[in-house]
């Protein structure tokens, strides 16, 4: 299975968590419920972006949202999100934060062994070299 592929199904993971908490009543609490329905949709279609589009941007998208997710969570946990506060105490809240870890690990990952990273490096060096001309 490739890496990309791992990072698909992270996103995927990370969806469905959402969706389930949406039925599950998430639905009705205002901005946050509106805010899974994003969650959802973008990672689904950054799943499919990821295994379809070699490219650097599916995995900065990828890192993106496993970045922010996971974040978003944390600030619910502590001071809590737009007035709703919530636990660690939860499967389902594991299992969201372990795929939106494994996200930004996997993202980080495939484009460093893509070559993106390097390319960013010749590109920044290219553009010193011109700076010294």
């Amino acid at each position: 299975m490739g890496i990309r592929v791992i990072g698909a199904l992270a996103a995927v993971v990370s969806a469905a968590v959402h969706l389930y908490l949406w039925f599950d009543g998430v639905r009705d609490q205002g901005t946050v419920g509106q805010l899974f329905v994003v969650n959802v949709v973008a990672g689904a279609v950054i799943a499919v972006l990821v295994v379809a589009w070699r490219s650097w941007i599916p995995l900065l998208l990828l890192a993106g949202l496993g970045a922010t997710t996971l974040l978003a969570f944390v600030i619910a946990t502590t001071g809590g999100l737009f007035g709703i506060h919530t636990t660690w105490g939860t499967w389902y809240a594991w299992l969201a934060a372990i795929s939106e870890v494994l996200a930004v690990v996997v993202a980080v990952a495939a484009a460093s062994a893509e070559g993106w990273f390097a390319s960013l490096r010749s590109l920044g060096a290219h553009s010193a070299r011109r700076r010294t001309e």
